[in-house]
């Protein structure tokens, strides 16, 4: 199953696991809209068949906490994305005065 069919999946499971709870499809395709990721709508999905919510707005607050850590997630790997960039600069180092770095360098006696 492509990526894209497996989004699809989801979300169809989602809007139809809320209009069986008797929710307009209206409301299941703008929460699905808003997750926007498989994962988020499976999560969703999953908070749903467990934990039962009685009213639209329990379903509106998963939803923004969803949205909410998965946000937070993204920045995370942001950050550790951009310090794996910056730990690689201060183990090779700017290179030497006026000489171009050519990508790949031969370890150096000082950096041991």
């Amino acid at each position: 199953m492509s990526a894209q069919e497996s989004w699809k999946e989801a979300y169809r499971e989602l809007v139809g696991t809320l209009v069986r709870m008797g929710y307009p499809e209206e409301f299941g395709k703008a929460v699905a809209k808003n997750l926007g990721s498989e994962k988020t709508m499976r999560r969703m999905t999953a908070y749903l068949h467990n934990a039962g919510p009685r009213s639209a707005e329990e379903i509106a607050d998963e939803m923004l906490a969803i949205m909410s850590d998965r946000e937070r997630w993204i920045r995370k790997k942001e950050a550790e994305r951009a310090n794996a960039k910056y730990n690689e600069l201060l183990a090779r180092g700017l290179g030497s005065d006026g000489e171009e770095e050519s990508g790949e360098e031969e370890p150096r006696e000082e950096d041991f």
